[in-house]
Parts: C-alpha cells; sequence; structure tokens
C-alpha cells in the first residue's frame, strides 16, 4: 500500500496527516526487544520531524495484544549491568513518545502488560478495545518495571493505586481501566482503530502551533510547581499571537465567519 513503510518490526502510515505506527511481531504479541525499541525510536522521530503528520497513533497488529511487555526471553541471561543499560534504552524511547512535539494516541487492542503498559503510559490519550488486559508483572518475574512504569502510573492514577498495582501485579480489564482513569475511552475491538483515527482527527483540524503549545505546556506543567507550569504556559499564550493561525481565527471569529482551515504557522 502506498505510504506504507515497512521495517520488520514496525509498521508507518500516514493517512490524512494521521501517523499510524503498528508493533508488528504479532507471533510474539508484539513484545518489546531491543530491535523493535530501536526501530520504534526511529519512526516515532521521523513522524515528530514530519511535517505532513500532525497527530500519531501507536497501536499493535492482530486482535490480541497492544504489546504483551519486554521480550523476557532475551533479558532472562541479562547482567545487572546489561539490565540498567536496556532499562535506560526504554526509558529513552518512552521519553520520544511523551517529548515528541506532536499529539501521540495509544489504542491498545489487547494485552498491555509490562513494556506495553508503560508504551501505552508514555502515550498522551489512551483508548482501549474491550478485550484489553493491563498489567506491570514485573515483580513476578523478580525485577521492577524497567520502562518507567513506577513513574507514570503513580502520576497518573495516585501513589495508592499505582502501588496495589505494581505490588500485586494483577491484571485488569478494559472496563477497570477506564474507572481508574488509565484510560479515557473503551470500546468494541472492530471500532478501536475508527475511534483512534477520529479522535486524531478532531485534533488535526485545529491551529496545530497551539496544539504542540498545549502539550507542552501540559507535559511540563505536570513535572513542576503551579507557578512556574503557569509563567511557561503564559510563555506558550504569548507565542501563539505570533502565529498567522491566531490572527486568522481571531478575525474570522470577530467578523462572524467560519475559518476555512488553518495554514499551521
Amino acid at each position: 500500500r502506498k505510504g506504507v513503510k515497512k521495517m520488520s518490526n514496525v509498521l508507518f502510515e500516514i493517512k490524512e496527516h494521521v501517523g499510524v505506527i503498528t508493533i508488528n511481531r504479532p507471533k510474539a504479541l508484539n513484545a518489546l526487544n531491543a530491535d523493535v525499541l530501536a526501530e520504534l525510536l526511529t519512526t516515532v522521530k521521523e513522524a515528530d520531524a514530519n511535517p505532513e503528520v500532525y497527530v500519531m497513533i501507536v497501536t499493535g497488529a492482530g486482535d490480541k495484544s497492544f504489546v504483551a511487555g519486554a521480550d523476557i526471553g532475551q533479558m532472562s541471561t541479562m547482567t545487572a549491568e546489561e539490565g540498567k543499560l536496556f532499562a535506560a534504552y526504554g526509558n529513552q524511547v518512552m521519553l520520544s513518545i511523551e517529548n515528541a512535539a506532536k499529539p501521540v494516541i495509544a489504542a491498545i487492542n489487547g494485552f498491555a502488560l509490562g513494556g506495553g503498559c508503560e508504551l501505552a503510559m508514555s502515550c498522551d490519550i489512551r483508548i482501549a478495545s474491550e478485550n484489553a488486559r493491563f498489567a506491570q508483572p514485573e515483580a513476578g518475574l523478580g525485577i521492577t518495571p524497567g520502562f518507567g512504569g513506577t513513574q507514570r502510573m503513580p502520576r497518573l492514577l495516585g501513589r495508592s493505586k499505582a502501588m496495589e498495582l505494581i505490588l500485586t501485579t494483577n491484571q485488569i480489564k478494559a472496563a477497570e481501566a477506564k474507572e481508574i482513569g488509565l484510560v479515557s475511552k473503551v470500546v468494541p475491538q472492530e471500532e478501536l482503530m475508527d475511534t483512534a483515527m477520529a479522535l486524531a482527527k478532531d485534533i488535526c483540524k485545529n491551529a496545530q502551533v497551539a496544539v504542540r503549545q498545549c502539550k507542552a505546556c501540559i507535559n511540563h506543567g505536570l513535572q513542576t510547581d503551579i507557578l512556574t507550569g503557569v509563567s511557561y504556559e503564559a510563555e506558550a499564550f504569548g507565542l501563539c499571537f505570533a502565529t498567522e493561525d491566531q490572527k486568522d481565527a481571531m478575525k474570522a471569529f470577530v467578523e462572524k465567519r467560519k475559518l476555512d482551515g488553518f495554514k499551521n504557522r
């Protein structure tokens, strides 16, 4: 198909300004090994730099699994030093998604366990199919989460719930994930990608400079105190007034006419 860029483990396709990134190891339930992480990092960076792409969607191939964790076969023989390097690399990949200028939607189509749950949490918006399952099973394998799970989960769910899920390693269903705020929407499997695309297109129709500044403000503010956060927001707000989008949209609003799309500059 036109526009499909195929590496061995990650597919990338642009559909109307939406870059769809698919982890493509269905036989291994899309588990993350070093090769997959490297391809994912490259794909995210390329999509973020591509002016045609406004929003990214990350999903897994097949209908069973989003990402069923990091590759345990590969990890089982690691030394302490190799383990540390693998975690550092995995964290670099997750941070590249979280810190991408463009919004990233996780379309979670099945198991999101361990590294898969961590991958989902590094995305900006998470929607799940009804068959999605979430867990951080690492403590049952003699390790800690290594790709940001101990950091993002308490930030997203609060300390108590994150402690419960990480320390018990219990798996939860999509409905509970929505109830605790881990995902914002649950839909039938066959509607998942259409729902993700509709959400992406809702974002695409807005002023992209402003969209990226909004994402940066939210991320920056979550890591800092409110005074630093609001001063960052004021900077971003001011910056938007240097764009053609702001001039065009506000002029149209004042003149009570519909704006015919944004120039995104």
